[in-house]
């Protein structure tokens, strides 16, 4: 490139092959895996070629509930400005066809609509019969039955319509995905021993007061999978069991806990090891099911961990402390987690040699006691260092008499 431009001579040989023929890089950039679960809690699947639109017609409400607040809040203002429209075409033609229109009337006249001698008027009177604003001016009368036909009728539909909008909007408010905003989980999850098993384990925490009543907690592995016949599951999802003393998976979520899943012969982490972990493609879905205690709707939250979010050789570090008579959670270290011995091998290659874990151990304590050792040094030496400052004996200048003759006589000078 330098060369082109004339910076360096052509006589240059070397320079200007160089110059050419950079080094490409060596490493290559590993596509992103997709996501079946965002870190939200949101599904990444688009439905396409839908055929049959008309089934969501036959669900009005639940399609309703689910459109965006834009499309929500401009059908609930449509709804009501339509009906009010169109029974402001009626009460004009109820006016036109009894003559109420005409402003020559005689004393002994009757219209079916007092003050209803334009479309304006028959608008508002509209509006007045649908919501229940009455000024007095314009009222029905006994002359016409169809204005009274007229009026029962806007009467039930506009009850139809706002039972329908109004609990349209209140769905929409009391979702229970709004509840599960406030339930987190872990950003990372960690491969780590407990209890001299290989375990898969991630945090999850309620930041509110309120409980979660009967939360439970579902896992499942998805990934690609080909079948002895060559058939392609893209999305092949596989149950995972999640260690719980108990039967049920009911967990109590007074405070943020570490739930875990122990990698044994059930478990479909069971082949793999800590350098196949990043070429897997897989995918942990975690979902917490439970009743939200001050509404009693049942709320989901969800999460996923991708193998590029699982980090081998970690556990989660406490959070929880006493203070003064009562448990304190520290919310800043939700995700911090500390380096621990583990072995890299798979969970079936551990089990079929035991050394392997003692060996780990091992070597952990021999690090964890060298570690104590290079600490005590150090204080050992930084102790010394402080002695040896103290005894260090201070500089002190000695006067002669000569001298102070000598500098009297300069002063007198």
């Amino acid at each position: 490139m330098l060369a082109r431009k004339s910076i360096i001579p052509e006589e240059y040989i070397l320079a200007r092959i160089a110059a050419e023929n950079v080094r490409q890089p060596r490493y290559t950039v590993r596509p992103r895996q997709p996501r079946f679960i965002d870190k939200n809690g949101a599904c990444n699947a688009a439905h396409k070629n839908i055929q049959e639109q008309g089934r969501f017609l036959q669900d009005v409400f639940t399609t309703l509930v689910d459109l965006k607040w834009r499309y929500a809040l401009f059908i609930f203002t449509m709804s009501f400005l339509c009906s009010w429209l169109l029974f402001a075409m009626m009460w004009w033609l109820v006016a036109f066809a009894h003559g109420d229109l005409d402003n020559a009337w005689g004393s002994s006249f009757q219209p079916c609509v007092t003050k209803v001698r334009s479309f304006t008027s028959a608008f508002l009177f509209s509006i007045e019969v649908q919501v229940t604003i009455g000024f007095g001016s314009r009222m029905v009368t006994e002359e016409c039955a169809t204005a009274i036909t007229v009026l029962i009728t806007q009467n039930i539909s506009g009850l139809i319509i706002n039972a329908v909008m109004l609990g349209c909007i209140f769905m929409k408010t009391a979702q229970a995905h709004r509840r599960a905003e406030t339930l987190i989980f872990s950003r990372h999850a960690v491969v780590g021993l407990r209890n001299g098993k290989l375990c898969f384990m991630f945090r999850v925490g309620d930041l509110r007061k309120s409980m979660i009543i009967s939360a439970s907690v579902r896992m499942q592995v998805v990934k690609k999978t080909t079948t002895a016949e060559g058939e392609v599951i893209p999305i092949h999802q596989v149950d995972i069991l999640v260690d719980n003393p108990i039967d049920i998976n009911n967990i109590f979520l007074v405070a943020p806990l570490t739930i875990c899943h122990v990698i044994d012969k059930r478990s479909p982490l069971y082949e793999i090891s800590a350098s196949d972990l990043q070429n897997q493609n897989l995918e942990v879905i975690v979902i917490l099911e439970g009743v939200v205690e001050t509404t009693g709707i049942t709320t989901q939250a969800r999460t996923s961990y991708i193998s590029e979010e699982i980090l081998w050789g970690y556990r989660f570090v406490p959070i929880v402390t006493e203070e003064d008579g009562i448990y304190s959670v520290d919310y800043s270290k939700f995700g911090n987690r500390i380096k621990v011995a583990t072995p890299r091998c798979p969970a079936r290659e551990l089990d079929e040699k035991p050394s392997i874990l003692i060996q780990t151990l091992q070597r952990s304590e021999l690090s964890h006691q060298n570690s104590l050792r290079k600490r005590s040094s150090m204080r050992r030496n930084n102790s010394m260092r402080r002695n040896n400052s103290s005894l260090v004996v201070p500089k002190v200048q000695f006067l002669t008499p000569a001298s102070n003759l000598q500098t009297t006589d300069s002063e007198l000078n």
